[in-house]
């Protein structure tokens, strides 16, 4: 096994601070700092950075510090501490970005939709806060619409998951012949295949209704575009791996 390296060991106490506290305070700690949309009542300027720390239960917080200490740590190793945190939370970042950009796709066509039927537009404020709505809207507008539109203002985003896409995109660069062993079937893939497989089923699964549970997809995909273009850029003008040693 591996030696854990000081910014991956610090990301996985973080995550487990924040695990903890979760279960111990409950939703005050997903009010407070899971990624809410920015229109909503709830948001906080912090969330887009905290909501990286917060998970949504035991399996979905070990498979993601699993995936960080397993492809992260090599990462580190080679790039140093300050390169890889950066890498890390601008691929974050890059994945609620793409997130909140569907989200507000979905709640403006909700909202053209409502106010071309003749409500107002604190009529339909109201609705995204409340939910109520005469069901001749319901019918004209569309339940599915209105129910995807809804959950986009009212739920939360949470987890490491699209940063952790973003570091898997990174090993496939870094170490595109390494074999990495799939869960089902039990067979070794190379990184450079197995990554872009990831990443197209979460395109199939974001863009169907297959996809197993409230799953981010798009944040997956916007983590892993954002790792690409930073991995892209780095390769094309030489980066200078000294300018981040402090």
């Amino acid at each position: 096994m591996r030696n854990i390296t000081d910014t991956v060991k610090h990301l996985l106490i973080i995550n487990v601070i924040f695990f903890i506290a979760s279960l111990s305070l409950g939703e005050l700690v997903y009010d407070l700092f899971a990624l809410h949309y920015p229109s909503n009542d709830k948001f906080q300027y912090w969330q887009p950075l905290t909501h990286m720390f917060m998970h949504g239960d035991l399996g979905h917080i070990f498979f993601n510090m699993f995936g960080l200490y397993m492809f992260g740590t090599p990462i580190e190793q080679m790039w140093g501490k300050n390169k890889f945190i950066f890498f890390y939370l601008s691929t974050g970042f890059g994945a609620a970005a793409l997130q909140l950009l569907l989200y507000n796709y979905q709640i403006n066509n909700i909202y053209s939709s409502l106010i071309s039927e003749g409500l107002t537009q604190n009529d339909v404020k109201s609705f995204f806060k409340s939910g109520d709505l005469s069901f001749s809207y319901i019918n004209s507008v569309g339940r599915d619409n209105l129910i995807s539109a809804l959950s986009a203002f009212n739920g939360v985003m949470v987890g490491a998951s699209g940063a952790l896409y973003g570091v898997l995109v990174a090993f496939a660069f870094l170490f595109p012949d390494a074999r990495l062993m799939l869960l089902f079937p039990p067979i070794p893939v190379k990184a450079k295949y197995l990554v872009p497989i990831l990443i197209l089923s979460d395109l199939f699964f974001g863009f169907t209704s297959y996809s197993i549970g409230p799953i981010a997809h798009f944040a997956h995909v916007g983590g892993a575009i954002t790792g690409l273009l930073m991995m892209w850029y780095w390769k094309k003008n030489q980066f200078d791996n000294n300018r981040w040693d402090l």
